[in-house]
C-alpha cells in the first residue's frame, strides 16, 4: 500500500426537508471530491433531511424519504469507488437514532448511531433521538426493521452500532458533532486502539467569537496522541434562527492542514487534503505514555474494507503542509454571518426584497449595513462565476437578463428603507437616515405619521372623554408611555403596509420582508414596545449586543466608505418618541432604561451564561465592580435590572425571529427557556441581597440602613 491518503470533507447549505435539493448538493460534493482525487468523502450531520427538522423527526415520512434519498445515492455512478459517509435519521427496532451511514460501491458498510446527543442551548436532540449506549458493540440488523420495506436495497442486513473501518492501508473512526466536545470523546480511545483518521460530521451554528474554540478543540484532539481529524459542517440558514457557518477543516497531529470558509454563498464547498499516514505513525511512536495506555485499551470491532485511501505508487504525491488558521474579527463576523443568513432567507422565502424602517440610529443603520453587505456578497459571488446565486438574483428581481455588478445598484432593486417622522423626530435623524440610504443605494421613502397618530389618539379621546398628555405637558407616566407606544405601533402597521404594496405602487412584482432592528440588550431589558416597528418578519441584529453593533458601525464606516455612519455613531441612542426640547432630542435610551448598554451586556452574560439569579449576580458584581460601585450601589443596580427584566419578559413571547449570535440571547422558548410571568418583587431574593449588604457595611463600620433602595 501507499503512504498518502486523500480525504474530502464538505460544508453543505442543506435545507430542512428539501430532499431534492439536499440530494443534489450531496451528489455534487461527492463528484467534486472524486474529481480532486479523494477516496473518502465526509458530509455534515443529518445532511440528507437537514439538521433543523425539529419535530418533523417524529414523522415516519422524514425517515422514509431519507432512506429513499439514500437509495438514490447508492445507485448513483458518482458514489462508486469512493467511501461515502452521509448523515440521516434511522429507526432501528422502533428506536430513532441520529446516524452516519457509510457505504462503498452500493454496499452499506456500517450505520453508526450518535452516542452523545447535544441537548443544551439551541439543541434538543434528546427530544427526537436516543443516544446509542453500547460502546464497542455492533450487530447485524435487518434493513426491514429500518422503515425501508418499500425500497429495494442491494442487501438485507447491515452492521449497526459502534465500530471502526479497517481499510487496506489505515483505520477510520467516526464521531458525530457533540461527541468531539464531550470530556470522554470517542476519539481518545479510538486513537489508543490504532484508529488513525477521525471523522466528525457536525451541525454547529455560528456564535460570535466561537471559531477559535472550535478550531482549538479539533486541533487538540490530535495534539496529544497524533492522528488525522476531518470535520464537516452544515452551512447557511436551514429554516430557523441559526446560521451554520461551515468552517470544514482537516487537522493532523495538532496542526491545521486545510481550512474551509466560514461565510460564503456557495451551497457546496469541498475541502480535500492528501496526508502522509507515516507522519501519524512517527508522531505516535515517541509518545511513550500514549503507547502504554494503548496496550490496555479495549478494542473496537473492526469492519474490514477491501479498499484503500492511498495508491500503491504515490511516492511522488506531495502531502499537504500545515497552515495558519485565518480568523474573522467580530466585526467581520457581524458583517458576513447575518448577511449570508438574510440571503438564504430571502431566496428561500420567494420574496422580492427587504423593507426596513430606518430611524437614523445605530440599530436600524446596522441592519441596513448588513443588507448592504449581503448585496456586496451577492455581487462578488456572481463576479466569481456562481451561477446558482445569479439564478436566484434573476428570480428575485424577476428579470432573466439582469446581472448584478454594482452593490448599490443591486441594493436599489431589493431594499426599501423608510424614515417615519413624527413631530418628535429631529432634523438630525432625518438627515442621517437620508444620507445613509443614498450611500448604500436603497430605495428610500420619507413619510410623516402624525396624521395617523392624532387619529388614533382622537378616537380614544372621543370615546373616553379624556385626552392623554406627554409628561412634559403635565401628563402621568402612564399617559406618557401610551403616547409613545401609539407612535411605535403605527410605524409597525405602516411598515407592513408599505412592505406589501410599495413594489406594487412602483409597478414591480412581489412583496418585501420586514426587517426588525432591536438588539439583544434591548430585548433583555424589554426596552421596546410590544408590536412596534421592532416587530418584523426577521431580525438580523436581534442576537447582537449594542457594544458589538457600535464596533460594527465603525468597521463599515472604514471598510465600506459610508461616511454617513460618522454622525450616527456619535449620536446618543434615542427612541425619539417624546417631544423635542427647543428642536433637540431630550430623550435617550440609557436614561429611559436606567442603565447603560455596557451594564446590560454584563447582566445578560451573568444571567444566562453564568446562570446567576439576583443574589448570585450581586455576589459576582460586588467583586467585578468593586472599584466603581459600593455594595449598596451594586444591589440597587441588580434589583433594578431584575425588576425590569421580569416586568418585560412577556415581550419575548412575541419577539421577532432573530439571527442567533450571542450566548446570552433572551430568545423565548427556543434558546432561553424561562417563564414570562414573574413575581417582579423578587422578595426572597432581594432580602438575601439586603442581608449581605448589611453584613458588608457593618464590617466596614458604616451605618446600616433599613432598605437598600
Amino acid at each position: 500500500m501507499g503512504r498518502t491518503a486523500t480525504v474530502a470533507t464538505c460544508a453543505l447549505n442543506q435545507w430542512a426537508l428539501d430532499f431534492d435539493g439536499n440530494l443534489a448538493r450531496i451528489l455534487k460534493s461527492i463528484e467534486i471530491a472524486k474529481y480532486k482525487g479523494a477516496r473518502y468523502r465526509l458530509g455534515p450531520e443529518l445532511e440528507i433531511c437537514g439538521y433543523g427538522c425539529s419535530d418533523h423527526y417524529y414523522e415516519s415520512d422524514t425517515l422514509l424519504h431519507s432512506f429513499e434519498v439514500l437509495a438514490k445515492l447508492l445507485e448513483s455512478p458518482a458514489t462508486q469507488d469512493i467511501i461515502c459517509d452521509v448523515g440521516m435519521p434511522v429507526m432501528c427496532r422502533n428506536v430513532r437514532y441520529n446516524c452516519r451511514v457509510i457505504f462503498l460501491n452500493k454496499k452499506i458498510l456500517l450505520i453508526r448511531p450518535k452516542m452523545m446527543l447535544a441537548n443544551t442551548g439551541n439543541y434538543r436532540e434528546l427530544r427526537w433521538f436516543t443516544p446509542w449506549s453500547r460502546a464497542r458493540w455492533v450487530a447485524y440488523s435487518p434493513l426491514l426493521n429500518m422503515h425501508v420495506c418499500v425500497l429495494c436495497f442491494p442487501q438485507e442486513t447491515v452492521l449497526f452500532g459502534d465500530a471502526v473501518l479497517a481499510t487496506k492501508d489505515t483505520c477510520l473512526g467516526s464521531e458525530i458533532c457533540e461527541e468531539l466536545w464531550a470530556p470522554n470523546s470517542p476519539h481518545i480511545e479510538m486513537g489508543l486502539d490504532g484508529v488513525e483518521i477521525f471523522t466528525n460530521s457536525s451541525g454547529s451554528h455560528h456564535v460570535l467569537r466561537k471559531a477559535h474554540t472550535r478550531v482549538n478543540v479539533v486541533n487538540s484532539a490530535t495534539a496529544k496522541s497524533g492522528g488525522i481529524y476531518v470535520l464537516a459542517n452544515q452551512k447557511g440558514c436551514d429554516g430557523d434562527r441559526l446560521y451554520y457557518d461551515g468552517c470544514a477543516m482537516i487537522s493532523m497531529n495538532g496542526d491545521t492542514i486545510a481550512q474551509g470558509s466560514q461565510f460564503s454563498l456557495n451551497d457546496v464547498e469541498v475541502l480535500v487534503a492528501t496526508l502522509d499516514l507515516e507522519d501519524v505513525r512517527s508522531y505516535r511512536a515517541e509518545i511513550s505514555c500514549r503507547n502504554l495506555e494503548a496496550s490496555k485499551v479495549n478494542s473496537y470491532p473492526r469492519i474490514k474494507v477491501n479498499f484503500a485511501l492511498s495508491c500503491s505508487d504515490d511516492i511522488c504525491v506531495p502531502a499537504c503542509e500545515p497552515i495558519q488558521w485565518r480568523y474573522h474579527s467580530p466585526e467581520e463576523e457581524i458583517c458576513l454571518g447575518p448577511a449570508c443568513w438574510l440571503w438564504d432567507y430571502l431566496r428561500r422565502s420567494n420574496q422580492a426584497g427587504f423593507f426596513l424602517p430606518l430611524s437614523g440610529g445605530i440599530d436600524s443603520s446596522a441592519t441596513a449595513c448588513i443588507v448592504y453587505s449581503m448585496c456586496r456578497q451577492v455581487c462578488l459571488a456572481v463576479k466569481n462565476g456562481n451561477q446558482d446565486v445569479l439564478a436566484d438574483v434573476r428570480r428575485i428581481v424577476n428579470d432573466e437578463t439582469y446581472t448584478p455588478v454594482d452593490s448599490q445598484e443591486f441594493c436599489g432593486h431589493i431594499f426599501t428603507t423608510c424614515y417615519m417622522a413624527s413631530e418628535n423626530s429631529s432634523q438630525d435623524t432625518y438627515n442621517r437616515a437620508k444620507l445613509l440610504a443614498e450611500q448604500i443605494g436603497s430605495y428610500h421613502i420619507n413619510l410623516n405619521i402624525d396624521v395617523a397618530v392624532k387619529a388614533i389618539v382622537g378616537i380614544f379621546s372621543m370615546v373616553m372623554g379624556r385626552a392623554p398628555q406627554f409628561r412634559v405637558y403635565g401628563g402621568s407616566s402612564r399617559e406618557n408611555l401610551a403616547l409613545q407606544n401609539v407612535q411605535a405601533r403605527i410605524r409597525m402597521v405602516l411598515a407592513y403596509l408599505f412592505a406589501q404594496l410599495s413594489h406594487w405602487a412602483r409597478g414591480m412584482p412581489g412583496g418585501l420582508l420586514v426587517l426588525g432592528s432591536a438588539n439583544v440588550d434591548e430585548s433583555l431589558h424589554g426596552y421596546l414596545t410590544k408590536y412596534d416597528c421592532s416587530s418584523a418578519d426577521i431580525n438580523p441584529i436581534g442576537g447582537i449586543s449594542k457594544t458589538d453593533l457600535r464596533s460594527f458601525i465603525q468597521y463599515c464606516m472604514e471598510n465600506f466608505q459610508l461616511t454617513a455612519l460618522r454622525s450616527i455613531i456619535s449620536a446618543p441612542p434615542t427612541a425619539e418618541l417624546e417631544p423635542l426640547a427647543d428642536g433637540q432630542v431630550s430623550q435617550t435610551d440609557e436614561e429611559d432604561m436606567g442603565m447603560t448598554y455596557t451594564e446590560l451586556s454584563v447582566y445578560g452574560k451573568l444571567r444566562k451564561m453564568a446562570k446567576a439569579g439576583p443574589y448570585g449576580m450581586f455576589c459576582k458584581l460586588i467583586n467585578m465592580w468593586k472599584e466603581i460601585c459600593t455594595p449598596r450601589e451594586v444591589a440597587s443596580k441588580v434589583k433594578h435590572f431584575f425588576r425590569m427584566y421580569s416586568i418585560n419578559r412577556h415581550k419575548m413571547t412575541t419577539l421577532t425571529p432573530a439571527y442567533h449570535a450571542e450566548n446570552y440571547s433572551p430568545d423565548d422558548n427556543r434558546f432561553d427557556l424561562r417563564p414570562f410571568l414573574y413575581n417582579s418583587t423578587w422578595s426572597w431574593q432581594f432580602r438575601s441581597i439586603d442581608k449581605q449588604v448589611s453584613n458588608l457595611e457593618s464590617k466596614e463600620g458604616k451605618p446600616v440602613l433599613e432598605d437598600v433602595d
